[in-house]
């Protein structure tokens, strides 16, 4: 298949995704020939893969075109468009045209269509790789299964969920930690990764923002920040953590408003909150159970205090504390 789509915000998985390709098609040998890696935001790049891709490999293995941010399936001219269209059927036997890009491919472009074409005719491929949110607890569990299987990497049963509580939906850190606990299952001969080497080898003080926020609706103010510090030391961006609290509040904020309107039915609270999954709506009326709306106004205030401190320079820590405690 000459054509490959790959998209996703699972930037650690794509990157796994087009390693894996990279070996399959271009010999080692020859890559300085053959491999060429480009970026669709820089003007006249899109053209030039489409020119690269019509050309047959030199010496052993394949040719590969990589086209990170590929504007063919966003926001593509027209102009951009006809030449694609052109170029499609004109790549040569031993060449591959990779298209990644993380957005997901607008439905509505002449160009994603004839892709779409082209993947039922078996002519071109497409995978996708999203990050589930934060409280998808199932699609975390696919995240994991994903990647450990990615990575060729067996975890018994309950490692899984050590890994979710541990990690959350951070798939870099998880690909990365995996990577770790493999070598240390090597090491100790055994062939598959325990939740004891689990809690032996990741910080025990990791979670996630999601478990912030609910420490914060109990008026936990002291755990949630121990939870940022844990956060923070491992690296998460302090914004991100701002923009997911913020969403989980919200989100809280709508079904309290709607609750206290009168409103029951799950479909349409889910929809007004912007929530994709209309059973998260039971475990939050659960937990919103005896809070007025008020609290949750309070909160989103106090976090906005916290994305101001950030933005003119503060400390992560000391923005939380300030902001939170203040």
């Amino acid at each position: 298949m000459p054509i490959h789509l790959l998209w996703g915000d699972d930037s650690a998985a794509l990157e796994r995704a087009i390693n894996t390709l990279i070996a399959d098609v271009v010999d080692p040998a020859w890559s300085s020939i053959n491999l060429s890696r480009l970026d669709g935001a820089e003007t006249g790049k899109a053209q030039q893969a489409l020119e690269e891709a019509r050309t047959p490999p030199f010496g052993g293995g394949g040719r590969l075109v990589l086209l990170q941010r590929s504007p063919f399936c966003n926001a593509c001219p027209s102009e951009l468009a006809d030449r694609f269209e052109a170029a499609v059927p004109l790549i040569p036997e031993g060449s591959h045209l990779l298209l990644v890009n993380p957005a997901k491919p607008d439905g509505r472009l002449r160009t994603t269509k004839a892709l779409q074409k082209l993947v039922k005719a078996g002519t071109a491929s497409e995978q996708h790789f999203q990050l589930p949110a934060v409280w998808d607890g199932a699609g975390q569990r696919q995240l994991v299964e994903r990647t450990a299987a990615d990575l060729k990497l067996r975890l018994e049963p309950d490692a899984v969920e050590a890994l979710i509580e541990a990690i959350g939906n951070d798939s870099a850190r998880l690909s990365m930690e995996l990577q770790k606990l493999a070598l240390h299952a090597e090491s100790s001969g055994v062939d598959s990764i325990s939740a004891t080497a689990i809690a032996q080898l990741i910080d025990g003080q990791a979670s996630n923002a999601l478990q912030v926020g609910d420490a914060l609706l109990e008026g936990a103010v002291g755990e949630a920040i121990s939870r940022l510090d844990g956060l923070i030391e491992a690296g998460e961006p302090a914004l991100r953590i701002v923009a997911t609290l913020t969403g989980q509040i919200r989100g809280w904020l709508w079904v309290s408003l709607l609750e206290q309107q009168g409103e029951r039915d799950v479909g349409v609270i889910a929809k007004a909150a912007g929530i994709g999954n209309p059973k998260r709506i039971y475990v939050m009326r659960k937990q919103l159970k005896g809070r007025p709306p008020t609290r949750c106004l309070k909160l989103l205030g106090r976090l906005l205090d916290v994305e101001a401190a950030l933005k003119r320079g503060a400390q992560p820590g000391d923005a939380f504390r300030d902001g939170l405690l203040g």
